[in-house]
This record gives C-alpha cells, structure tokens and sequence, in this order.
C-alpha cells in the first residue's frame, strides 16, 4: 500500500468476501471499504524504493504484503519475479488481479492478513512490504511473519514514511503506537540477518502517482537472511 495510512475509512458498507478470508473481519471491511470509496486508490506505478532496491536482485521468489491494488506485484511479475501478493481487502485484490490479466502476467493472490495467511516458511527471496498498515500483537506477531518468509541468502525490504510513527493519534482514530515500524523489525533481527539498509531518504515517488504532499522521506530498511 502507498501514501497516508492514516486517511479516514469511509464510512459505507463494503462488498462481501467468500473465498475464505483470513484475518480479522473488521479489518478486512476497513479496508474493503476505503478501496471501495474510490474507483482507484494508488497510483497504479511500482513504489519508487522498491524500484530502486530491486534493480540489483535476481528474480527469484517473492511475497509481497499489502499489494493493494497490484502495481508492485504485476511489476514485478514482468520483471521474472514469481509472485505471491497477499492483503486484507478482497476490494483491492478483485482489482488487482484483473490488472494482471490485463497486463499479461500471472500473480498468486492470498486474500488473508499476513499473521494469518499460511505461507511457506523461509522460502521467498524477497519479503517486500510497502508502506504497510501492520497491526502490533504483544508477540511482534507481524515483525516475526516478515522474517519468517525470508529464504536463506534471501532480503525483506520494508519501507514506511518517516516521522508517521512519532506523531500523535490523528483525528481519525490513527494512533503510530498501533503499527509496525521498520525500527521494530530492526529490533529482532539477530546474528541470522545482515543490515544492508536502515536509513532515511528522500522519497522516490511513483511514476504519474500525485503521492501525499507532507511525505517526503522514506524509512528503509533492507536485511539479507545470511543463515
């Protein structure tokens, strides 16, 4: 996902879901519901870090969390990359994968929350997870999944707006304490992991993507699974 995760949900019902959605249904019709609001959400470009992180790997396997509407996901698949895409909202991946038929590609889509989405353990080559709106659990359920996806050799590249996570609760009932930072991914990492990137930088935004006006730096963070 891109731009402010901290933008009001609209308050109207969402489309139901029956292809065994798993995860929490609240969060799932949040989301369905600020997707189905607008006709399109995202810019519909690949996340400018990712682009950049990407260009030195070779394709390999992939899991891409939060894919939203599915510009990393059907870029990625055109770049060789076998893609998983994972997120909340069936709205989002409904359009997703219809942009990937249209495109030519083929992505595997998992309609689940990623602390509940049954994926294979240590077996991607990169774990990315733009901008993603991951609830804390006191077990760091979420910073632990991220990790967990990675193959041996492999790198999970997390990239979020910086400064979001120190500011006060928004008027929208958005409060930073509630997500997951790259800080708190950093904060597990042990001697199995080798920080190749933990930093602020200028925000690359998306080709033809407006983006929010206030975010104008990334944090990134990029880890290699040594062992």
């Amino acid at each position: 996902m891109t731009d402010d995760i901290a933008a009001k949900s609209p308050a109207h019902d969402s489309p139901s879901a029956t292809d065994g959605y798993v995860g929490d249904p609240a969060v799932r019709a949040e989301w369905d519901n600020r997707y189905a609001d607008r006709h399109q959400l995202w810019s519909g470009r690949p996340n400018g870090a990712l682009v950049a992180e990407v260009a030195g790997l070779t394709p390999g396997r992939v899991l891409d969390v939060g894919c939203g509407e599915g510009a990393d996901a059907i870029w990625l698949a055109r770049g060789g990359w076998d893609v998983t895409a994972l997120d909340v909202s069936g709205v989002a991946l409904e359009r997703a994968a219809r942009h990937a038929r249209d495109a030519g590609v083929e992505v595997q889509w998992v309609h689940a929350a990623l602390t509940e989405a049954v994926l294979p353990s240590s077996s991607f080559d990169l774990v990315s997870a733009q901008y993603p709106a991951l609830l804390r659990t006191p077990g760091a359920a979420a910073e632990r999944a991220l990790l967990a996806a990675v193959a041996p050799g492999g790198v999970l590249l997390l990239v979020h707006h910086a400064g979001m996570d120190t500011q006060h609760t928004h008027e929208s009932g958005f409060d930073p304490a509630d997500y997951v930072w790259p800080s708190m991914v950093a904060d597990l990492l042990d001697g199995d992991w080798q920080v190749e990137a933990n930093e602020q930088r200028p925000r690359v935004a998306p080709e033809g993507g407006a983006g929010a006006p206030h975010h104008t730096d990334d944090l990134v963070l990029r880890v290699r699974r040594v062992r």
